[in-house]
């Protein structure tokens, strides 16, 4: 395994202020948040796929809205069917039986939908996509020919060796310096997978900060907040080189 299962540290964080700007419609039986460019475009698309929080929280949308002030299109679907996580969650709280519910034969066709979707009937031409954590994981599985055009995942979680071994295009990888989800070995397994690997590929360690930081960061500590803006750079200039710059 590339990294580890989901754990308590996948649930904790802080919520960001602001206020949203994108759409949510709906897609056979699940919803999604769409947010556009100022020109409406469709062409350069990103595919946000969450962490355990799901696309409700207000964290991710400001996320997807950014993204799309940066020029991209970009889709969020609900990859849980109105069941996700709360945000720190009680005590006592089972993530692994929460997961039970939310494996791959539920959450891919969600994502094959969305990619379906946008390369239909909104006419994306390139399409990236973003994963944090649990989305980590789908980022890996879908990048694929035909399918996803690049990816980008924050500290991400339960990806499979197998997974990541079968990417088969640009895959950025922004890591937290403390993380027991994906942790310094799993960090070098993947890098040395990468390595053998003949895709672009971009793994970035940030300090002082911990597993969730590109999402649920203390946004009044500095070094979290510098890191959590300088991954979301990261992930803004990779789809720029491979996404815009791919065509």
């Amino acid at each position: 395994m590339a990294s580890n299962p989901p754990g308590k540290c996948c649930t904790v964080g802080v919520k960001h202020e602001g206020t949203a700007v994108g759409k949510i419609e709906k897609i056979n039986d699940f919803r999604i948040y769409y947010s556009y460019p100022q020109d409406r475009s469709t062409e350069n698309a990103v595919l946000v796929i969450t962490d355990v929080i799901g696309m409700d929280f207000i964290n991710a949308q400001l996320i997807a809205d950014q993204l799309a002030a940066n020029g991209y299109f970009v889709a969020m679907p609900d990859l849980f069917h109105g069941d996700p996580v709360k945000l720190n969650p009680p005590e006592g709280f089972q993530i692994m039986e929460w997961l039970k519910n939310h494996l791959s034969p539920t959450v891919d066709p969600i994502i094959e939908s969305t990619i379906k979707e946008m390369r239909g009937k909104l006419r994306c031409k390139r399409i990236g996509a973003i994963g944090y954590c649990f989305g980590g994981k789908y980022v890996c599985r879908w990048l694929k020919y035909g399918q996803l055009d690049a990816g980008f995942t924050a500290h991400p979680s339960f990806v499979e060796k197998e997974e990541l071994e079968g990417i088969q295009g640009p895959l950025s990888i922004a890591a937290a310096e403390t993380d027991h989800i994906f942790p310094v070995a799993k960090r070098r397994e993947s890098e040395d997978i990468l390595l053998d690997m003949k895709v672009p590929y971009q793994i970035n360690l940030y300090s002082d900060v911990e597993h969730g930081f590109a999402v649920k960061a203390d946004l009044s500590k500095r070094p979290a907040k510098f890191a959590k803006e300088q991954a979301f750079l990261q992930a803004v200039h990779w789809f720029d080189e491979h996404i815009k710059g791919g065509q």
